[in-house]
């Protein structure tokens, strides 16, 4: 089915890591909003959820196949994206490693490397790759987690991960250094804990509960030019 005169002038979100959990639940909270997606999915050939928000969606949704881990994938996506400008451009990525418990100083290095590389260095990758796709006036977004703020770290415990977010935030502080005075908004998102395979069943929040609100505040955050770093219910987060 093709799109529409209508469908194409709607606002189009790149959505990167949308297959499963809080990316596929943005991809469908964007879809209600009046948004055109397009998501990526990590491994050709695997049906997701995405892929059912296509069926239902239709040409309003597209799909392209990304690890964000591998470098060479990321240079393909933007050449198959070349020409292409996106309103918003919002990277979805976390995992934490096996033991989460763990203090970091007996975290192996190979554990330290996998959840470094996926949480912090490869999103500013394709941040850094695909930020030209991204209108003048558009939002440039990261999922972060409160769990990276530095000053709100009061109890430690999962110490990896806090600590991969944390950088993450760090390198988006630099991007933004680099984008002083220019008009476009940029965002590391707090989704709260959420009830999903990362986030675990003693999560304090559904997916119902945090990510309606955390699409709302991105799309108030397109007017306002800058980085911030803020929670679902758009509040501030200490750095």
């Amino acid at each position: 089915m093709a799109l529409t005169p209508d469908d194409r002038r709607r606002p189009t979100i790149l959505l990167i890591g949308a297959s499963r959990g809080l990316g596929h639940a943005m991809a469908a909270e964007f879809l209600k909003r009046g948004w055109n997606v397009v998501g990526t999915v990590r491994g050709a050939g695997t049906r997701t959820l995405l892929h059912e928000l296509a069926d239902a969606h239709g040409d309003r949704v597209e799909i392209e196949n990304l690890d964000i881990c591998q470098a060479d994938q990321i240079a393909a996506l933007r050449e198959r994206l070349s020409g292409r400008v996106f309103d918003m451009l919002f990277v979805n990525a976390g995992i934490t490693n096996r033991d989460p418990t763990q203090a970091i100083g007996e975290v192996s290095t190979d554990e330290f490397m996998r959840v470094m590389i996926t949480n912090s260095l490869s999103p500013m990758r394709v941040i850094e790759s695909l930020e030209g796709n991204v209108s003048g006036d558009g939002l440039i977004g990261v999922m972060s987690s409160g769990q990276g703020s530095i000053g709100n770290n009061e109890t430690g415990q999962r110490e990896l991960y806090r600590g991969s977010k944390a950088a993450l935030n760090m390198f988006m502080r630099s991007f933004a250094a680099r984008q002083a005075g220019k008009a476009r908004a940029m965002v590391a998102m707090a989704p709260g804990w959420v009830r999903t395979e990362l986030g675990g069943p003693e999560a304090r929040l559904t997916i119902e509960e945090s990510i309606p609100s955390l699409v709302t505040v991105l799309l108030a955050k397109r007017r306002v030019p800058g980085l911030e770093y803020l929670d679902y219910q758009g509040r501030t987060v200490p750095w």
